[in-house]
């Protein structure tokens, strides 16, 4: 099972995000609401999702061993393009804690990434490499903050029309 785990965005979240502009643009892809959310860390396929829900019971207890209280996020200020221009998004701060916390209760089920993490929300994939610095999109003021009472674990299924999403697990952090 492809899996990932995420942190859930609130309706008041969701509501400032889907007041974001969508401009038409036949070389982007805009996201739903129900696939908006902050991956916290990619797992990829995995066989044991038993196991990694265990693990995972594991970050309240990593989070408050290292003093941090419930997280708080903060979205915004602005929509903007990763570099190379293939992904929409609103920056979400707030979260390394949470990530550092999750990355090591999770450290036998996925190495280290790539690179480190960066939280956000992806609004739109360009589909082609570059496009999306051309599109509109980029600059859309977007802020709103919120505390973090729990992780996802979510598996998630590729299709042609985008990704979809099930949450098999939750775990709270309060």
């Amino acid at each position: 099972m492809r899996l990932f785990v995420g942190v859930l965005l609130p309706r008041e979240v969701v509501a400032v995000l889907a007041t974001v502009p969508r401009p038409q643009d036949p070389g982007v892809r805009w996201s739903a609401p129900e696939q908006w959310h902050v991956t916290v860390r990619f797992l990829g396929e995995v066989c044991d999702v038993g196991g990694v829900a265990a693990a995972l019971g594991q970050v309240p207890g990593r989070l408050r061993a290292e003093g941090v209280g419930l997280p708080e996020a903060a979205l915004g200020p602005v929509t903007a393009w990763f570099a190379g221009g293939r992904i929409l998004h609103v920056p979400v701060g707030g979260l390394d804690d949470l990530a550092g916390a999750t990355g090591w209760a999770l450290s036998h089920w996925s190495r280290a990434p790539e690179h480190p993490f960066t939280g956000h929300v992806t609004l739109a994939r360009a589909r082609r490499p570059g496009h999306g610095l051309q599109s509109p999109g980029a600059g859309a003021p977007v802020a709103i903050r919120w505390t973090v009472t729990g992780l996802a674990l979510v598996a998630s299924t590729l299709s042609a029309c985008g990704a979809r999403h099930r949450v098999v697990h939750r775990v709270p952090l309060g």
